[in-house]
This record gives structure tokens, sequence and C-alpha cells, in this order.
């Protein structure tokens, strides 16, 4: 089997034409479906499926495309490596938004400060988007909330973060001590992400625990403009203290949730070590010192660290 083997095989997938993956490889068609032909039989199994307009992969192709990615993407970053003679590649790493708040400016600095040869491609999105762009090898690494991943994957324990209810100090109702249980928020008007969000299956059944039926006035699934409605008095919200590290905090108010369990952890998850490239496991090494650091220099609001 050879790099271009490989390489053939990723853009017929991706053109779904041998045609045109021909002319693109700058190699005749007759020349590029041989080099297929002996792919299919080195593996013993059919890689593509051909019909009247063009290609598809059959089920073993995809499972092959998606390893043949990875190893073209690691074979490319050897190059690089041994040109430079120094770490170099691209790594991609997944934020949610509350984390990215934090965590992802320092991140870009610590990795351009250790390793400038290493294009840092970051991504935020919800936690379980980023899960499923892990799973799709979009990503190589990203901070997750939920526990149910695969065995393959590296998951390592990284922070846990207190909740907060946040508010306008204009809110009408809202909690003025420094510490309230769930069960005083009945009246609270509050503006939370939708049932498609982590958080917010955290926070229902939290309530349901607490007998307490929440009075949600709105659904905002995007931060920024959950926090603008926040800061405008529109209701409160019940958010990690991370949501508040791009606001004055002049402008609002936070109560800590005094509930035992009511909290979020942060997990460290990347593909498994044989899977990630020699930059994407040195990124994975300094999330979790940059995040240490945020945590210990008191510039991760409600956070607290996780024994690996």
């Amino acid at each position: 089997m050879e790099l271009r083997q490989l390489r053939y095989f990723v853009k017929v997938c991706e053109l779904r034409s041998m045609g045109r993956a021909a002319v693109e490889l700058g190699v005749v068609t007759s020349a590029l479906s041989q080099q297929i032909s002996r792919l299919e039989s080195e593996l013993s199994t059919r890689l593509l499926r051909r019909h009247s307009t063009g290609v598809m992969p059959t089920d073993a192709g995809l499972a092959f495309l998606h390893q043949a990615q990875l190893t073209l993407r690691h074979a490319d970053d050897a190059v690089r490596a041994a040109q430079q003679a120094r770490l170099s590649g691209h790594v991609s790493v997944g934020l949610a938004p509350t984390t990215a708040t934090v965590l992802g400016v320092p991140l870009m600095q610590a990795m351009q400060a250790r390793y400038p040869e290493v294009r840092l491609h970051m991504v935020e999105a919800l936690s379980g988007h980023l899960t499923t762009m892990l799973h799709a090898r979009q990503l190589d690494l990203a901070v997750l909330f939920q526990t149910d991943t695969p065995r393959r994957w590296s998951v390592s324990p990284l922070l846990a973060e207190k909740l907060f209810v946040i508010a306008s100090p204009t809110l009408t109702p809202r909690p003025t001590g420094k510490k309230v249980r769930l069960s005083q928020l009945a009246e609270v008007p509050l503006i939370l992400p939708s049932g498609s969000h982590g958080l917010r299956a955290t926070l229902m059944a939290a309530f349901a625990r607490a007998r307490v039926a929440p009075r949600i006035v709105a659904e905002v699934d995007g931060l920024a403009l959950l926090m603008d409605a926040v800061r405008a008095g529109h209701g409160a919200t019940i958010q990690p203290g991370a949501a508040t590290a791009r606001h004055d905090r002049d402008d609002l108010a936070l109560t800590q949730i005094a509930d035992a369990h009511v909290g979020r952890r942060n997990l460290l998850v990347s593909l498994s070590d044989d899977e990630l490239s020699p930059a994407a496991l040195a990124a994975r090494v300094v999330v979790a010192e940059t995040a240490r650091t945020l945590v210990s220099e008191g510039r991760w609001a409600g956070a607290s660290l996780l024994e690996s």
C-alpha cells in the first residue's frame, strides 16, 4: 500500500467521480482506476460502488476513508516536521462557548509561544456538536461536559465549575445574597438555553430534585445574545462563571448555586494517542496546562481543578 494510492482514493471519494479526480490529480482515468483496483485487491474488499453517475464508497470504503485521511494528515505533518526540524503540523481543538470565553485566547497565546510552527484550528460549538465532530475525525481534541464517550478515546478530568445565577442588578426579583438554593428561584424570570443544550438538561434535573418548576421566560442558545438579554434586564440566567468573562462585572450580579452536586465537570477528550499527530499530542498538554494556570491564578471564575 502506498501513500499515493491513499491520496487517489480520498480524492475519488471527495469528488464522487473517477474522471474528475483524475483531472485534479493529473493522471489518466485508467491509471487511477487501476490503482484503486490494486488497493481493493490488497485489502480483499470492495471500497467503491460504481454507478451511472459516479462512484460512492461502500461501508468498508467509508471506514477506510476516515483512517486514510488521518494517515495522510500525519504523513504531511511528518514531512513538514522533517523539513523544519521542529514540531509542526496542525491541530483542531473544540471548545464550548463558555469555555472559549476563558480558555480560547490564552490557549492561542500559549501555543504560539511554545509551538509557533503548529497551526491551531479552533472550533466554538455546543458540547454535543463537538462530540459529533470528534466522531467524524474533524477534531483532534475538545473540552466536553459529557462522560458517555467511546472507550477508544482518551478522557482526562480537567476542572469542575460552580454554577451561578447571573442577573442585572436592576432585575426584580433576583437573589441578593452570595449563595442561593434552587428552591428559592421559583419566581425569578430565567433565560436558559434550549433543551438541546447539555446545561439545560443538567439544570432541569436539578430543579426536579429540588421540586421546583422554574419560571423560564425565554430560551437562547447563543451565549453572546443570552448575556446581552441578561444585561438588558429581560431575565436572569444560570451559567458557570466563565460566561461573564467578556463582560463588565459591575453590570452583572452573580449568586452561587448552593445545592450540592449542581455544577459542571470539564473533561479533556481526544482521539486515542495512536490517532493523534505529534502536534495534537503536544497541544493536549498545553490545553491542560493553560487551564490549570487560569484556575490557579483566579482567572476562571468558580472553577476548581480535578485530579487526573
